[in-house]
């Protein structure tokens, strides 16, 4: 099993990317992840590359707030930089924050993400092998190139690529054409079971491909502290986050998954009211200890491992090793010592 974490980077102190990656590379983390929320998702790992033995990837960079040529540019450079340890993890985000946000066109998410997925493959293909480019689909093209535009070939191939999924076609596509699947927080062990595997499957099949040839990575959602110490604001902060997640009609087919699913809608009611505080309420201890993982340092791996060993390849745990290092070196050990990497 594959440990992942979140790099961490002090916007006014370009060193401190590479310093969290030298960091999260002792405590025993082998990749580290930047999303796309405040920040831009690629810079960060360009200031870590090569400052430590972990890969660096996106956890995850919006799609369709690109087009293909210029996420495929940004993530051969980067293949470049990291030498050969870069992921392109994407996402699609929801209709309301591609339109409105970024401006940008939706329709038919899965489809137009395969798309986007096999136009990269394209470009990199174009790039790599000298093939012309051909790639006319219903939502992108690349027809046209020259040499000035063409960076040759990268010594280290293409990037792999990984794909954040919630629901069953989205997790269909990963299947016919990632490299990795990056599962959302909100889910349960149940879940990924019932609803994410077999979706992957069906994607797999579709495809002609073996179950070995994609990852299936979790980001886990914690209440967690040191050995015998207080969960109690810990929790809170799980709950709170649960509720925010709830709120949200992406995820509501986790909720209704579990039969849960008019919580979905007074949260999301609660949400447009702006009653944030009255949310989190919601979250009872059946619905947390579902949907999160309650443990201190002591028992945080055996309680990961009993629920998703069995389910998932690497696990995202946002833990604080930089408070205590030795701690959390400790889990991390643990866990890849009872499911090593693949």
């Amino acid at each position: 099993m594959k440990i992942d974490g979140g790099l961490q980077l002090a916007y006014d102190d370009r060193a401190s990317a590479a310093h969290s990656a030298q960091l999260a590379a002792s405590v025993g983390y082998d990749r580290l992840f930047a999303a796309e929320a405040a920040h831009d998702p690629f810079l960060p790992l360009a200031l870590a590359a090569g400052a430590a033995d972990v890969d660096l990837g996106t956890y995850v960079a919006i799609a369709f707030a690109r087009n293909p040529m210029t996420a495929a540019a940004v993530a051969n450079d980067l293949q470049l930089l990291t030498g050969g340890r870069f992921i392109l993890g994407l996402g699609s985000q929801v209709k309301a924050h591609v339109t409105r946000r970024f401006s940008m066109p939706w329709s038919h998410p899965a489809d137009r993400m395969r798309e986007f997925i096999l136009a990269l493959r394209a470009i990199w293909d174009s790039w790599n092998l000298g093939t012309r480019p051909r790639f006319e689909g219903d939502y992108y093209q690349y027809t046209l190139s020259n040499p000035l535009f063409e960076p040759g070939p990268n010594p280290f191939g293409p990037p792999r690529v990984f794909l954040a999924a919630v629901g069953p076609h989205m997790t269909e596509v990963a299947g016919k054409t990632a490299d990795g699947v990056l599962c959302h927080g909100f889910t349960s062990p149940s879940y990924l079971a019932e609803v994410t595997l077999p979706a992957l499957r069906r994607g797999l099949a579709a495809a002609g491909r073996s179950q070995d040839e994609v990852e299936v990575c979790l980001p886990v959602f914690l209440a967690t502290g040191p050995a015998g110490g207080d969960l109690e604001r810990a929790i809170d902060g799980a709950r709170r986050t649960l509720s925010f997640y709830g709120s949200t009609p992406a995820y509501q087919g986790v909720l209704a998954h579990h039969g849960w699913g008019d919580l979905h809608h007074e949260l999301h009611r609660l949400s447009v009211d702006q009653r944030w505080d009255d949310m989190s309420p919601l979250i009872d201890d059946e619905i947390l200890h579902t949907l999160a993982v309650v443990a201190d340092a002591d028992h945080l791996a055996g309680v990961l491992l009993d629920r998703y060993g069995g389910l998932v390849t690497a696990l995202r745990l946002n833990v604080p090793y930089a408070e205590d290092p030795e701690t959390w070196a400790s889990v991390i050990n643990e866990l890849k010592e009872a499911a090593p990497c693949r």
